[in-house]
């Protein structure tokens, strides 16, 4: 078993390493996202278990990397890399939405109550919370925020904004 691991190890990498990066590319363009969202997230994980044979496998010769410049200095960039992204966004509404800048908007449109956001959807607040205690919003009321409509109604945002999305105009 050890001996099939260590042979394919280095196979699977590069196999997987080609699908992370063609997804991981075709999502910074924001190109077929419902396609290579979790392809990229699922198989980047499955990547973990060849990396590690890989490096069980070749220990010695990657431990020699350690004893020079190049290693510290590539670690030291990508640590710098990482924060440069990791620190602005930490703990603000950004970093609580994610991902494209179209979901942090759809969670600020939820902060609001659904009269507020019923004219912009062409409809009534009335309307707007019939349609959703219809699609099982049972906590809705005009006067609350739409984030603790589905909150209060064990939902996701998700789930109410599909809702939102479906009525009729």
């Amino acid at each position: 078993m050890t001996r099939l691991l260590q042979r394919y190890a280095t196979p699977f990498i590069t196999g997987l390493f080609l699908v992370s990066l063609i997804s991981g590319i075709a999502l910074f363009f924001h190109m077929g996202q419902s396609w290579f969202h979790g392809m990229h997230e699922w198989l980047s994980m499955v990547l973990i278990a060849p990396f590690v044979f890989h490096l069980w496998k070749n220990w010695k010769a990657f431990s020699n990397y350690f004893r020079r410049a190049p290693m510290a200095l590539a670690l030291a960039i990508s640590l710098a890399a990482a924060l440069y992204y990791a620190v602005p966004s930490a703990g603000t509404e950004r970093a609580r939405a994610g991902g494209p800048p179209h979901f942090a908007f759809a969670s600020t449109i939820l902060k609001n109550p659904a009269s507020q956001v019923a004219p912009l959807l062409g409809t009534t607040p009335e309307a707007l919370v019939r349609t959703l205690t219809g699609a099982g919003f049972s906590a809705a009321a005009s006067d609350m925020a739409l984030a603790d409509i589905a909150a209060r109604s064990g939902k996701d945002e998700a789930a109410l904004l599909q809702t939102l999305v479906a009525m009729p105009r």
